[in-house]
């Protein structure tokens, strides 16, 4: 069987000294990694693995103060459409009492005329009854002066006279009324 012969060239260490020289060099370089590299990337590790779980932390709860937000935000609005609905009717019920208030004040206006209204007519027509009775009186005067022949022009005796008859006018019925009415028109 052949020896088959494996030529390593350059890469063939010459002497032992190289070999542990290598081997003192991997175990220093392997310290040193263990030392200062491995660390420092264990530590940005944990920094980047920090910041990732922080900033997906402060995700969560940025997105738990927004629902929190969005929930008083619907409560709020609630609230304020209650409060509208409440609003709008006490407007309403105020205007419904404003109106009411508005009628009672208008009728009592209405009434008050109607009352100054009453007083005026009666007060005219107080004013019209003696205007007629002394113009009665006059022609009833006159009438009776020409009739009976003598002047009553007497003050006192033609009040009297005056009296009497607008009493027997006052005390006959209606019937009476019309006598008066038919009686005065022939006289003119």
């Amino acid at each position: 069987m052949p020896v088959l012969e494996v030529n390593l060239g350059p890469l063939l260490p010459h002497y032992l000294s190289e070999v542990i020289m290598g081997a003192l060099l991997m175990v220093v370089i392997y310290v040193v990694m263990r030392a200062k590299v491995v660390p420092a990337f264990e530590k940005m590790y944990e920094e980047r693995r920090a910041a990732i779980e922080g900033g997906m932390e402060k995700a969560e709860a940025a997105q738990r103060e927004a629902e929190e937000a969005l929930a008083q935000y619907r409560a709020q609005l609630a609230d304020a459409r209650t409060e509208a609905a409440r609003i709008r009717e006490d407007a309403k019920n105020q205007g419904a009492q404003i109106l009411a208030e508005m009628r009672e004040e208008a009728q009592a206006e209405s009434e008050r005329i109607r009352s100054q209204a009453r007083a005026a007519i009666e007060a005219e027509r107080s004013q019209v009854v003696a205007q007629l009775r002394a113009e009665v009186g006059g022609l009833a005067t006159t009438l009776a002066g020409r009739i009976v022949g003598e002047s009553l022009q007497d003050d006192e005796r033609a009040r009297r006279t005056v009296e009497r008859f607008l009493a027997d006018l006052e005390s006959q019925p209606a019937q009476g009324d019309g006598v008066a009415q038919r009686s005065g028109s022939t006289a003119l």
